[in-house]
């Protein structure tokens, strides 16, 4: 078996990636209410910054800063998921058990990236923000609504008309 190595870095920035146990599914995006009081609760309970994040249909990016000090974004994740999973359940959306006596709702494991730098950093924001477009659900950024992509043109950080779909595509190559 693979053993999986986490990279550790007290209140570091981290990219993610997670996604549904079946793909195919638009969970994620048919229950975004659930999904963002899933984030919230787990937010208050063990706080976090999400630095650029976006919802799609059956996965999910997101880059977080912790709190200094704070290494635990597996316990966060593991948050996120549980509430989202028995909140769906419990709106009677069809989820089932697995083997282990949890709801199959999620893919077990998720891929991490500890951001080094700046730059770093730039490039897989840009990579969230692109990814609705990559996939072609909107032929534009600003047209995908479940990402902080808005609150980015907000701030003036990136203009209204970044990301179309003539654009050149973003090939980074994480996290699918």
């Amino acid at each position: 078996m693979v053993q999986y190595r986490r990279n550790f870095v007290a209140g570091g920035t981290y990219f993610f990636t997670v996604a549904l146990h079946d793909r195919k599914k638009d969970l994620l995006v048919s229950h975004i209410d659930l999904l963002r009081v899933a984030i919230r609760d787990t937010r208050q309970a063990r706080p976090f910054q999400i630095d650029a994040m976006v919802v799609l249909p059956e996965h999910l990016h997101a880059v977080w800063t912790l709190p200094p000090g704070d290494v635990d974004y597996a316990q966060r994740w593991r948050s996120i998921k549980s509430h989202f999973s028995r909140a769906l359940a419990n709106a009677g959306a069809p989820v089932s058990l697995g083997e282990n006596g949890e709801y199959n709702v999620w893919q077990p494991r998720y891929w991490e990236h500890t951001i080094r730098d700046d730059r770093d950093l730039e490039h897989h924001v840009a990579y969230i923000h692109y990814n609705p477009v990559k996939h072609r659900h909107a032929a534009n950024a600003i047209e995908w609504p479940h990402s902080s992509f808005h609150r980015f043109v907000r701030n003036g950080v990136l203009p209204n008309d970044w990301g179309g779909s003539d654009q050149e595509d973003l090939q980074h190559g994480y996290g699918e």
